[in-house]
C-alpha cells in the first residue's frame, strides 16, 4: 500500500511515451493466425469432450426445484362442514373423502359435479379420521393419535364388517398409493412405504428441500411417479421423490383462499386434500371446512425466488417436538 508521503502526480507532470511504429512481417501474421486457430480448436475439443456434469459445474446452476402457480379451471361445491383429511378420485366423477374431528369423523362417497354426499359411514366418536387411499377395491384409512386404521369395501363401505389394522408410523396423517405399496405420513418429515398386506413399514425417507427437513407432511396423493403432500399450516404442496425424499417441486396455492370469502366461508381452516384423475389428467384440491373444491391447472413459474422465500412460505416448525 502506498504511504501518505507519496504525492499524487499532476496531469501536467505526465509525459507521453514517444510514438512507436508497429511493424509486422508476413511471418508474424502467420504465427498469429496459427495461434488463434489452435485456441479455437482447443475450445471446441473442451466443449465436446468434457463430461456434461463437468460443464454443468462451469455454468451458472440455479436451483433445479421447480415452482408452480395454479390456475383455477373449475369450481365445485364442497361440504363446508367437512373437515377434510383425506381425498381421492374414484372414477366416474366420484370422490372418496375422509373427514376428521372427534364425534364428526366419517368416510364418504361424493358426487364431484354437485358435491352431494351419496354414501357416508360415520366413525365411532372416539376416532378422528385422517388420510385415505384406494388400492383395488379397498379403501384404507388412518386415524389421528392412534395407530389404528380401517379398510372398507369401496362399493359398500357403509357396512359394519370393515377390517381394522395397526401400523408402525408415529401417527396417522396421510395415505396414498402407486398401486403396489402404500405411502404414509405421520406429521413429521418422514415419508413411509407400507406393505398393504401386512401394513408393516418397508421403507422410509426424510423429505428435504435444500437440506431443510420438510416437517408436518399431511394429506398425500401419488401423481405421475411423485408423491404430492400438503404441508400442514401452509398453502403449499410439495412434489416429492418417493425414491429418496427429495422435494422436486413446490405448488403455491395462496390464490385459492382469496376465492373462499365470496363463497360464504366463515370458519375455513387450512388447505388439505389432493385428488388426481389419472385418466383425464385432472387435479382437484380443497381444504378443511372449505365450501369449494377446485380443479386446478399448473403453470411453471420462471422467476427466480430470493434465498429463503420458499422456506418461509412452505416450511414450518415441527408439530412433534
Amino acid at each position: 500500500m502506498a504511504g501518505r508521503s507519496l504525492k499524487k502526480k499532476r496531469k501536467s507532470d505526465l509525459k507521453p511515451y514517444p510514438a512507436m511504429a508497429l511493424k509486422y512481417s508476413p511471418l508474424s501474421y502467420t504465427k498469429i493466425y496459427i495461434l488463434i486457430s489452435l485456441l479455437v480448436a482447443s475450445s471446441v475439443i473442451i466443449f465436446f469432450v468434457l463430461p456434461s456434469k463437468t460443464l454443468n459445474k462451469l455454468r451458472f446452476s440455479p436451483d433445479s426445484t421447480q415452482v408452480y402457480s395454479a390456475e383455477v379451471v373449475n369450481e365445485f361445491h364442497h361440504d363446508p362442514y367437512a373437515f377434510t383429511q383425506g381425498l381421492l378420485y374414484g372414477g366416474n366423477d366420484t370422490l372418496f373423502e375422509s373427514t376428521g374431528l372427534f364425534k364428526r369423523s366419517s368416510v364418504r362417497k361424493v358426487a364431484l359435479q354437485t358435491g352431494k354426499v351419496e354414501a357416508l359411514q360415520k366413525m365411532d366418536d372416539s376416532y378422528f379420521g385422517e388420510g385415505l387411499t384406494l388400492l383395488g377395491e379397498r379403501l384404507f384409512q388412518v386415524t389421528w393419535l392412534k395407530k389404528t386404521g380401517f379398510i372398507y369395501d369401496r362399493n359398500d363401505f357403509s357396512k359394519l364388517q370393515f377390517e381394522t389394522f395397526t401400523h408402525n408410523m408415529r401417527d396417522g396423517w396421510g395415505l396414498a398409493t402407486n398401486g403396489e405399496v402404500l405411502f404414509g405420513s405421520d406429521g413429521t418429515s418422514t415419508l413411509y412405504q407400507i406393505d398393504p398386506q401386512s401394513m408393516k413399514v418397508i421403507g422410509e425417507h426424510i423429505v428435504k428441500y435444500k437440506g431443510h427437513e420438510v416437517h408436518n407432511l399431511n394429506e398425500l396423493e401419488f401423481i405421475d411417479g411423485e408423491v404430492w403432500a400438503n404441508v400442514w399450516q401452509t398453502e403449499c404442496i410439495a412434489r416429492i421423490s418417493h425414491e429418496d425424499g427429495t422435494v422436486r417441486g413446490w405448488i403455491l396455492l395462496n390464490n385459492l383462499r382469496e376465492r373462499l370469502p365470496k363463497a360464504g366461508a366463515r370458519e375455513i381452516d387450512v388447505l388439505n386434500g389432493i385428488a388426481w384423475d389419472s385418466e383425464k389428467k385432472r387435479i382437484f384440491v380443497t381444504g378443511k371446512l372449505w365450501p369449494k373444491l377446485f380443479e386446478i391447472k399448473l403453470h411453471q413459474m420462471n422467476r427466480q425466488f430470493e434465498d429463503g422465500v420458499i422456506e418461509q412460505l412452505c416450511i414450518r416448525r415441527p408439530f412433534f417436538t
